[in-house]
């Protein structure tokens, strides 16, 4: 019932009410972001999730410097820095190359050269406009203040195509100090069995662009000497294990068969021959069925898709229970996917803030032993997930 304050008298002065509003804005605008933290219950760990920063577009890959700084890319074209507060610098980072942002494309990922401290390399994976359309590249440039110098473009997805799907792209440096480049098939199936085309594959460069004489298909005639896998569809996660070394990737698979796979030299892992997925619509079968001799099967697979994006082994000490985990930000349904491995098998998964903060585009290690989240969005935002009492 509303109060009836005709029967009060006032003893003492009181501020109009549009004063009191525009004082509750004015003290939430200045209330540090953590005091809006959400608290959730999960399989053996209750955990925080804060948010850090907002007003990112469309962020999709995030690394961290040294000192703590964030390098976060935006999918439109920027690179941004953010402190280990959550201070978003107002001035991306100049000195990027054109950005084609079509479709799906655009700025994609950002990582650190292993001996970063000494060399001061960042590499960047983007969407470029060339010969046919559009494709994925990989550039090295050191981050001098806020600009980036003595850029070198050290790969370039050929034949470039039209049309703004299926570009990939993670960047992940193994333990012998190879660079590999994880690639779509541009939504043009067939490209991915082909030998002769960058597209839905796996590239492994030496960190300067050489491409190394190990590589699988080196002494194969008609073959592209950089291609290390062939068979993938579009892979945008990837991450080392923490204690094999393996490259392990997940990739979208269409209507289902989201793959998680271990990268090896010269696999087929089947694409479009072999899938769980189904045609888009019709729900047909694509290709041959789910197996085929000589064809990889994947480690696991999700039916319906979950649409993954972003990947990480957990390997800090805040969340015990979790040592080893494998996480895997999902588009769809908004979540995260805690993976328990035993081995190389799947033994359990958990789904996490399943809607509760949007889009997960990227989830990374943190050097104080947190968890890291990107949300793909226009208002995109940093959040931390932090143990809760």
């Amino acid at each position: 019932m509303q109060e009836d304050r005709s029967q009060h008298v006032p003893t003492q002065f009181t501020l109009p009410d549009h004063w009191l509003l525009a004082g509750w804005l004015l003290l939430c605008a200045l209330w540090p972001l953590a005091a809006f933290a959400q608290v959730f219950e999960s399989e053996g760990q209750r955990v925080r999730l804060t948010t850090l920063t907002e007003g990112l577009e469309h962020p999709w890959s995030l690394t961290f410097l040294p000192d703590r700084r964030m390098l976060v890319s935006e999918r439109p074209g920027r690179l941004r820095l953010v402190d280990a507060d959550g201070r978003l610098d107002p001035e991306p980072v100049r000195g990027l190359p054109p950005v084609a942002a079509v479709g799906q494309g655009g700025l994609l990922d950002v990582a650190l050269h292993p001996g970063f401290r000494d060399n001061g390399w960042i590499y960047l994976s983007y969407v470029a406009e060339g010969k046919g359309g559009y494709g994925t590249e990989v550039l090295r440039a050191r981050l001098k203040g806020k600009t980036l110098s003595d850029a070198q473009v050290l790969f370039r997805m050929l034949p470039k195509s039209s049309g703004g799907r299926h570009f990939g792209s993670r960047l992940v440096f193994d333990r012998q100090g190879f660079l590999f480049i994880t690639l779509g098939d541009r939504g043009e199936q067939q490209r991915a069995q082909r030998l002769d085309d960058h597209a839905g594959s796996v590239i492994r460069l030496h960190d300067d662009g050489r491409t190394p004489v190990d590589n699988p298909f080196v002494q194969q005639a008609g073959a592209l000497p950089e291609k290390f896998t062939i068979g993938n569809r579009n892979i945008q996660g990837a991450a080392l294990h923490p204690e094999t070394g393996e490259l392990w990737t997940h990739e979208h698979g269409p209507q289902g068969g989201d793959e998680i796979n271990i990268i090896r030299a010269g696999v087929n892992y089947g694409w479009p021959v072999i899938t769980f997925g189904r045609n888009y619509g019709t729900g047909t079968q694509i290709g041959e069925g789910t197996a085929k001799p000589g064809m990889a099967q994947p480690l696991h697979q999700w039916t319906p898709s979950i649409a993954p994006s972003g990947m990480a082994f957990y390997t800090g000490d805040r969340f015990p229970a979790w040592r080893g985990d494998l996480f895997v930000g999902a588009l769809r349904d908004q979540m995260l996917v805690r993976l328990k491995l035993e081995g190389s098998r799947v033994v359990r998964q958990e789904q996490l803030l399943k809607a509760d903060i949007g889009r997960i585009r990227d989830v990374r290690n943190g050097p104080d032993g947190f968890i890291y989240l990107l949300t793909d969005s226009p208002r995109g935002v940093i959040a931390r997930l932090e143990p809760a009492r």
